[in-house]
């Protein structure tokens, strides 16, 4: 065994010990809220929903996931990145209650996707969906995300306007979850991003850029959805034909980001998600919380990328700690100081820690490559490595009428489309190279 082993022998060890403990197991579940937290009630706040009822829609979602898939995926559900354009568009031109309604709609695509899925069968989606088409794709959900990685990590407001401070703040986080993870002895090691959190948040707090305001005015209990109506930011769902009929197809593009998270989690774990519990199942469990996010008022769930990330660095594998974060989520939705705390967090705090992750979960999908021995030196899986890296990441987008598919989405249909018309010539026993 060589060393490098011997060291993830020893941090699994070390997790396993550690679940024992409840307090730190609990650290262990907050911990994965931390990392989603950033995105979570970034989505809400860009389209104009509430953040609180996305806590809730986040925490309830992850645990109707767990519910479906009968607990044995480490994932955490929360916003939905696809869907920022296509809500702000829905608000302005159907109303909040139409654009609610239609994406309620969007889990049938998912029930769809789950159906073809179940009797295909796992070895259907592994011929059309193999390494040389998921790996790119896990490359591209990493990389598309880095640049939001380094606009939060340069500037106090997201802006990207780099900000010396903000920068000085970013780095204490990164490089203290660097050297946590590489580092730490036992427990330590097992919380490298809220030892990040606290290190870029004391740092904050002796250079006097943290704003406390939102704690001193947060009531101690709130109530989401009477505030968020009060607001504007909340309205029953109304099932308008025309909003769904837009809505519908933009779940093409997280279906695809779920397939690829799939894979990723099964790649981080060692343990085949795709056959067991089923990816039928996984794609009903984020097409039903999706759903239901959307009819009590939140944005649409999905897979979170940046949490897989951290159970990678982490090693701690156990899905309980996702339900833990769930809880914690509907919590703070209700709890106002908790919340507010949350809040005060600096964007730069949480954009040194997203630099590292959204880095592994690229590398994940490099490692995808290797470890399926995908041989690049062929002129067909050239190809398709090329163009799903060039279309997702150049964020090439095809557009007619009101319907509208880019990035992610485009690049992983783009991938789909080659693996089925470009020859394999391993399977024709020959070459052409």
């Amino acid at each position: 065994m060589n060393q490098s082993d011997e060291c993830l022998k020893n941090q699994q060890e070390t997790v396993e010990a550690c679940e024992r403990s409840l307090p730190f197991k609990l650290a262990l579940g907050v911990q994965m809220l931390f990392v989603a937290f950033g995105a979570l009630v970034l989505v809400p706040i860009l389209t104009g929903l509430d953040p609180n009822i996305a806590l809730f829609t986040a925490g309830a979602g992850t645990l109707l996931f767990h519910l479906i898939t009968g607990g044995s995926v480490p994932i955490f559900l929360a916003s939905s990145f696809a869907f920022i354009a296509p809500i702000k568009y829905g608000i302005a031109n159907f109303g909040t209650g139409a654009t609610l309604g239609g994406l309620a709609a969007v889990g049938l695509v998912y029930v769809g996707l789950s159906l073809l899925a179940r009797f295909g069968g796992a070895e259907a989606i592994r011929k059309y969906m193999p390494p040389v088409v998921t790996g790119p794709v896990i490359m591209v959900i990493g990389l598309k995300l880095a640049p939001i990685s380094i606009q939060m990590a340069k500037s106090f407001d997201g802006s990207g306007n780099a900000d010396s401070k903000a920068m000085i703040v970013s780095a204490v986080a990164l490089f203290t979850a660097i050297g946590v993870v590489t580092y730490g002895k036992k427990m330590l090691s097992l919380i490298p991003v809220l030892c990040g959190v606290a290190a870029g948040y004391l740092v904050s707090a002796i250079m006097g850029v943290i704003d406390y305001s939102p704690i001193l005015q947060a009531a101690w209990f709130v109530n989401p959805w009477t505030s968020a109506m009060a607001a504007g930011r909340f309205a029953w769902p109304v099932f308008d034909l025309a909003a769904i009929l837009y809505m519908l197809p933009v779940a093409i593009a997280p279906a695809i980001e779920h397939v690829g998270d799939i894979l990723a989690i099964s790649s981080v774990t060692g343990k085949d998600f795709i056959k067991a519990p089923g990816l039928h199942r996984t794609l009903l469990g984020d097409g039903l919380a999706t759903s239901l996010a959307a009819l009590v008022g939140g944005p649409p769930n999905t897979t979170y990328s940046e949490v897989t990330g951290a159970v990678a660095l982490t090693k701690a594998f156990n899905p309980v700690y996702m339900r833990i974060a769930a809880v914690t989520a509907i919590l703070l939705s209700f709890i106002g100081k908790l919340g507010a705390v949350l809040q005060t967090i600096p964007t730069p705090v949480m954009g040194g820690i997203m630099v590292l992750l959204f880095g592994m979960i690229a590398s994940i999908g490099m490692r995808s490559l290797i470890s399926s021995k995908t041989d690049l030196s062929r002129s067909r899986n050239l190809i398709i490595v090329s163009l799903i890296l060039v279309i997702g990441i150049g964020d090439m987008t095809i557009s007619y009428g009101r319907f509208q598919i880019g990035g992610i989405g485009l690049c992983g249909i783009i991938g789909l489309i080659l693996n089925v018309m470009l020859p394999d010539s391993s399977e024709e026993g020959s070459d052409p190279n």
